[in-house]
Parts: structure tokens; sequence; C-alpha cells
């Protein structure tokens, strides 16, 4: 029998990927761990939150890589996405929103395609001061993190795309690049024609944070689809704590502006924090300062989400009961209260959510509906998902 995926507004399972594999020095695979004992889960707790913690993966660290100057460390990079992906797998099954702590960006392949094993479309804002959208041929590094978007979309070095059986994992429309603050002359000419959307740090200061936070959710169809957030710190103006500081990205409170417009959003399937190294924050300032801006924005998620739960349940027309003993089974169905948001999320302004298509195979112990369904899986036969509404040009963020 099978049976459909109910989110529990209220829980949140916590995942470790501590791997600096992709990046270009070691350190920032001490994130998931430092950023737990700065008070991570107390705080999400103290919010309102059931937190599980699920644990670290294995540790894939930095090693100079001379044999693949293009492409470096893909073994390890491989080794991290395929331990990381079964478990975001998991996760989501649960019900339970997932946040993924890491120390590269690399992790992404392995968060979209573990959503994309319940959730048939999954989108991506991704919040990050570099587009990452080199390849082995156009790299001038060999930095696999400079790669995750190309990677995402089916370019890039061929055992990365390959990770997912489609020629992507994500289509280029309904991925957000949002902060961007640094493009190397390739990068460049691939938007010139892409149609990525993109909002970077000069568009998002013209037009203010929350309005180019909502306008980015439209425009990959986050209100209708699941998306993940993919935030680098980096993309925080001047954040030490990271290898590559952006000198003139968005400052700390536009980036917490934006944040809260994506956290209450009801199709968030699943939330990165990356690139924090601990080893530049020796005082643990900045690992503090992630803490408490992950506490805020999801204290107001999970208000907004309660909010439109009891909306939606005072607006329902009552359940016929053909008895008395029948009404009290209705009255105590566990399932009355993790019904699905039926209505669109205040304050946000965005058109009414399409309800999401999350199935699993699997039993849950708690919060699910029966229904026929199965899960989604790879289909190369069907890996076509154009819309002929979309733009092919490259001016996408408008």
């Amino acid at each position: 029998m099978a049976v459909k995926i109910v989110r529990q507004s209220n829980k949140i399972a916590l995942l470790g990927a501590p791997t600096s594999a992709a990046a270009m020095s070691a350190g920032s695979e001490g994130a998931p761990a430092a950023l737990r004992a700065a008070g991570l889960i107390d705080r999400l707790r103290s919010v309102g939150y059931e937190v599980v913690d699920l644990g670290d993966d294995p540790p894939q660290v930095f090693k100079p890589d001379t044999e693949s100057p293009r492409a470096r460390n893909i073994p390890a990079v491989l080794k991290s996405i395929e331990t990381l992906k079964p478990r975001v797998e998991q996760a989501v099954k649960s019900g339970a929103l997932p946040v993924i702590l890491s120390g590269d960006c690399s992790i992404a392949l392995a968060t979209v395609a573990g959503a994309r094993r319940y959730f048939r479309h999954v989108g991506m804002i991704y919040m990050d001061a570099d587009a990452d959208l080199n390849t082995p041929a156009t790299t001038p590094s060999g930095c696999l993190d400079g790669m995750v978007v190309s990677h995402l979309t089916g370019r890039g070095a061929p055992e990365l795309v390959r990770f997912w059986s489609e020629p992507f994992l994500v289509r280029e429309p309904d991925l957000a690049l949002f902060g961007v603050s640094r493009l190397d002359p390739p990068e460049e000419t691939v938007l010139a024609t892409s149609p990525l959307r993109r909002y970077l740090v000069a568009d998002v200061k013209r037009h203010g944070p929350t309005d180019s936070a909502k306008l980015a959710v439209e425009r990959i169809r986050g209100s209708g689809n699941e998306f993940v957030l993919h935030l680098d710190v980096d993309v925080i103006s001047d954040f030490a704590a990271t290898n590559y500081p952006s000198a003139n990205g968005l400052s700390f409170d536009d980036v917490r502006q934006a944040f809260l417009v994506f956290a209450q959003q009801k199709n968030l399937a699943a939330i990165e924090i990356t690139a924090y190294n601990p080893a530049k924050d020796p005082a643990g300032a900045g690992a503090i300062k992630i803490v408490e801006l992950l506490a805020e924005v999801l204290q107001v998620r999970l208000e907004t989400l309660r909010a439109a739960e009891a909306a939606a349940a005072a607006s329902a027309p009552p359940v016929a009961a053909s008895s008395p003993k029948a009404a009290a089974a209705v009255a105590v169905s566990p399932v009355a209260d993790v019904k699905p948001v039926a209505e669109s999320i205040a304050g946000v302004g965005l058109p009414d959510p399409v309800a999401g298509e999350g199935w699993s195979s699997d039993s849950l112990n708690s919060g699910v509906e029966t229904e026929d369904a199965t899960e989604t899986e790879p289909d190369p036969s069907k890996h076509s998902l154009e819309d002929p509404d979309d733009e092919e040009s490259g001016n996408s963020n408008s």
C-alpha cells in the first residue's frame, strides 16, 4: 500500500556533510560540528521545533590533486554525495524539513537528487557570491565548488553529471542565482544565453531583497513546485569565516530579508548551509551569527505555516459522520493535525501554491495519508521538461 508523505511543519531533520573535497583548502569540513557546538539544535528547539539529528557522513577532506588539475578530487566528491543522497531521501520521507550543514557546495547534487526521489519537479534558489557556472574546460582553478550549478543543470565533469541518470537535476529556468557578486568571463558568456534566473547583487539592491526574493520564488515556480534553498555564507559581504569572503556582496540584513521570504514558502523542500570554515572563526562569532539567523527565519516559517494550517482547518467543511461513534473517530484521527497547507503563505504576495507531490511506497510511523502512488525514479526517456512559456534568452530575471 502506497502512502502520501505529509509535511510536519514543526519537525527538522539535521544532517551533516563534513566535506571540503570540492573546495580549494581544508577546514570547512568542520562546519557541521562547529555549528552544532554553537548551539544550533538547542536554538531550533527553543523556537518550537522537534529536531532529529541524523548525524554526519564520513569526512571528505580537501587534498591537492595534481593528476586532475581541471577537476580536482572527483572521487572524494562522489563519495560525499553518494553517501548523503540516501540520507536526504530518509529525511524527506519522514516529513521533516531537512537542514543540511556542509563545508562545500557540491552537496547540492545530493540534496536535489534525494528530494527528487519523492518530488517530481525540484527547483533551487542558489544564494552564493559566485555563479558556480564553470566547467573543467573553463575553470581557472579546477575547483569543483565553482562548477556546482553547471553540474546541476547537466554540464561539467561527466562523473558528476552522470550522478543523476537524467541529463539534468534541475531545469535551468527552475534555478535562480541570488546575490552573485563575482563572475568569471566564461560564466558571463553562459549567462548571456541561458534561461537561468539571476538576481545579481546590483539587481537585489535596486529592487530590494524582499521583492527580489518573492520574484525569484515566482520565477522558479516555487509556489507550485518544491525547491531547495542553498545558502553559501560567502554571499554575506565581508563574512570572514569562509574561504573566499565577498567584498561587494549582500549585507547581512539583505540576506536575512531574502531568507525570510524563502523560508516561509510551503514548498521549501530542504535548506543547505555551506562554506562556513571554523578554522577562520577561532572565537566562534561567525558560527553564532549563522545559528541566530537560522533560528530567526525558521521561527517565522513555523509561525507562518501554523497560521496557514489553522486557517485551512477553520475553512474546511465539517466531515459528515453517520453516527456519534463515527464522529468521535474523526475527532481523534491522527492525521487531522497534520493537514497540508492549502492557502498561500501570508505576507509573501505570490500566487496560491499548488499542492506538492511527495510520495513514498514505504509506510511512515506518523502523519501519513494512504493513497495509490509510487516513488519518483529517474526516467531517461522522459527527461524533457521544457515549458513553451519559458524564455530562451538570457534576460530571465524579470
